[in-house]
């Protein structure tokens, strides 16, 4: 009998459990492990967005990023932070399914939406470069992103792109999709135009670089996966 017990046990012994698996692929992080004090406002997770519903892939309102990525934002972070400010997130990785749900949408077509498409059919949005077929988003090294006051609520209301982000004013709200959102478009309010100048600066000397046709855009340099594109679901754990 107790050499049957002992059998027993032995066997439970050398039998492996699987760990639990890492819900992200190696090399990608949540920014919140990384630096929580960066906001986050992920707009594909909810209704808010030029969608005006969730986004396929987007499980939760979660940052996730590329360590490399996350770290180099926490460093702007700590330079904002300095001067009483924040940066507030909108969107990091995007599943290609996402991107793919973005273009079928489009294609379906549509007039005009005066909150985030004033002056282009919806149709036309993949055309004029507002909506990509492939996003560098999916590569993880790519954010969408503002200004904030830490600590205080915005009154700013942009005419056009996301409202109630309580960011500094950039002249339009984030995926405003309109030549207005260009970079350095002129003319601009003067506020608008040193924000701006002030949001690539800092993105600049973090290592980041800015599309030039959106405000709000930048996606690290030296990125690890520059051909590579990714499709796990954006999730909180």
């Amino acid at each position: 009998m107790l050499t049957t017990i002992f059998a027993t046990l032995t066997l439970l012994t050398a039998i492996s459990f699987p760990a639990a698996a890492d819900p992200l692929p190696a090399g990608f992080v949540r920014l919140d492990d990384v630096d929580p004090t960066i906001r986050q406002d992920i707009r594909y997770a909810g209704s808010e967005n030029f969608l005006r519903r969730k986004v396929d892939g987007y499980e939760a309102p979660v940052c996730i990023l590329t360590e490399q990525a996350a770290k180099a934002l926490s460093s702007v972070q700590k330079a904002m932070t300095a001067r009483g400010l924040t940066l507030i997130v909108f969107d990091c990785y995007r599943p290609a399914r996402a991107v793919a749900d973005m273009g079928k949408w489009t294609r379906e077509g549509g007039p005009p939406d005066p909150q985030w498409y004033p002056k282009v059919e919806r149709g036309d949005l993949i055309a004029k470069g507002y909506v990509g077929e492939l996003s560098s988003h999916s590569r993880g090294s790519t954010v969408d992103l503002a200004i904030a006051e830490a600590g205080k609520k915005s009154t700013v209301r942009p005419a056009c792109g996301a409202p109630d982000t309580g960011t500094l004013d950039f002249g339009t709200g984030f995926d405003c999709f309109d030549p207005a959102s260009e970079t350095a478009h002129q003319p601009l309010a003067a506020e608008a135009a040193a924000n701006r100048k002030t949001l690539l600066s800092v993105m600049r000397t973090a290592g980041f670089r800015n599309y030039a046709r959106e405000w709000w855009h930048f996606t690290l340099a030296d990125e690890p996966f520059p051909k590579q594109r990714f499709d796990f679901p954006v999730a909180a754990d």
